[in-house]
């Protein structure tokens, strides 16, 4: 009894050794990000503050983090935004502002395709978070429309990697579709005041697809390496309809993008001996 019991502690810890040799032995994740400014045009209409369109200008700040990830033999990437939007609009007789701040999230995990060499297409899905609200200077009673979504979609993104002489370059273009979820929709009419303050909260989620609304971001980006940091340019255009409950709202914003980019990975210790293979997620 005594030696199958000393034989198991054996097999164990020589099976323990493997595995922490195995996780030893892969070369660590490399992180890609970017964090991006812009300043563009915005026009934004929503029938429950004024049945007129605004436009204006807006600016927006952007940070983006992807990263390989262990699923599917490293084929699988996650990538992470987070986006911050904030515009000034005015009404065809310029008399009147809507101010409008957003906050959204998104969190995607996509599949790598090699078609050629030096150019990949990532599919995938995305799980969408957004905040805000659109604030209307002429209203008195109800002033502000709230802005609250969350919902699953489609994403898509094309890299190619190319030199011009010398300079390696890389293009990119990304496309995101949400599908389904659910978003804060009032009756037209109703009162914040009644809804938050004496809590007539019944019926202001409904469920969201491409009956009701319909939202795309079109994100294209080329990374120019200047001595020792990446600058990337870009345009980012977003189309947000909706309509429910006899309210329909629209948001349209192009913006073109400049910031920069970097590639990190915690080198320490033994790690430091796969600094020359680490796998991008991006390049």
């Amino acid at each position: 009894m005594k030696f199958y019991t000393c034989l198991l502690v054996v097999c164990f810890c020589c099976i323990s050794r493997l595995q922490a040799q195995s996780e030893q032995e892969e070369p660590p994740r490399v992180m890609n990000e970017g964090t991006l400014i812009g300043v563009g045009t915005s026009h934004i209409k929503d029938t429950y503050l004024s049945p007129f369109n605004y436009s204006g200008w807006g600016m927006r700040i952007l940070n983006e983090q992807m990263k390989v990830i262990r699923s599917g033999n490293g084929r699988f990437s996650r990538q992470q935004i987070i986006n911050v939007d904030i515009s000034s609009t005015k009404n065809p007789a310029e008399n009147v502002n809507d101010f409008a701040a957003f906050v959204d999230y998104s969190l995607g995990y996509h599949y790598r395709l090699d078609i050629i060499p030096d150019f990949r297409i990532l599919a995938g899905t995305t799980a969408h978070l957004l905040g805000g609200f659109i604030y209307n200077t002429r209203n008195g009673n109800n002033p502000l429309s709230a802005k609250t979504d969350i919902d699953l979609g489609f994403s898509m993104i094309a890299l190619w990697n190319f030199h011009i002489k010398t300079l390696p370059l890389t293009l990119r273009y990304q496309a995101e579709l949400p599908f389904a979820g659910l978003f804060f929709s009032p009756e037209y009419g109703a009162s914040y005041f009644e809804m938050f303050n004496l809590g007539n909260l019944s019926d202001v989620v409904a469920f969201n697809s491409f009956h009701n609304k319909f939202a795309l971001k079109n994100y294209l980006t080329i990374d120019i390496p200047i001595r020792s940091f990446t600058l990337r340019l870009g345009y980012l255009g977003s189309l947000y309809y909706s309509d429910a409950k006899d309210i329909k709202t629209r948001v349209i914003s192009n913006s073109f993008m400049i910031g920069w980019v970097k590639e990190f990975i915690p080198l320490c210790g033994k790690r430091m001996k796969y600094k020359n293979r680490v796998s991008s997620s991006y390049y």
